[in-house]
């Protein structure tokens, strides 16, 4: 999927629209994060994913081929640069976000999984002098790669 343009100052103007879409949807994105409401996060998911890929393919035909955007204005492109400098802080922003709610999930995960382990029934086995055999429930309910 690509943009439709007729000119580079046409290319700069739905550059500029789509970037700043992706800023409003992913600073909301972030919002929802921040407030520990994910399920408000993936109501746009999909716009969201359609639009970033348009985006990737944009700026890397851009970067590939700058004639494409050149001869638009020298204020459109500023208009086009500042955009993107808020985005990139949209998605600093975004990476903070889901890093700290990883971080919490993974310490939720855990300690249910310690949880879980310690409440276990050892047992004492069966005849005199029995041990239990159980192992350490842990290194199957927390994968730490997940």
């Amino acid at each position: 999927m690509a943009l439709d343009a007729r000119d580079a100052t046409d290319r700069v103007d739905q550059l500029i629209s789509l970037t700043d879409r992706l800023t409003a949807l992913m600073a909301e994105q972030c919002q929802a994060f921040e407030q520990r409401r994910p399920q408000d996060a993936a109501v746009q998911m999909e716009e969201l994913s359609k639009l970033a890929n348009i985006y990737r393919h944009e700026s890397a035909r851009v970067r590939q081929t700058p004639a494409l955007i050149e001869s638009a204005p020298l204020e459109q492109r500023m208009k086009l640069m500042q955009a993107t400098e808020a985005f990139d802080a949209v998605l600093a922003r975004q990476g903070r976000a889901l890093e700290a709610a990883r971080t919490v999930t993974e310490g939720l995960v855990r300690a249910i999984a310690e949880e879980v382990a310690s409440q276990r029934n050892t047992g004492a086995g069966y005849g005199p002098g029995a041990t239990s055999q159980a192992g350490d429930a842990r290194a199957i309910t927390l994968n730490k790669r997940a």
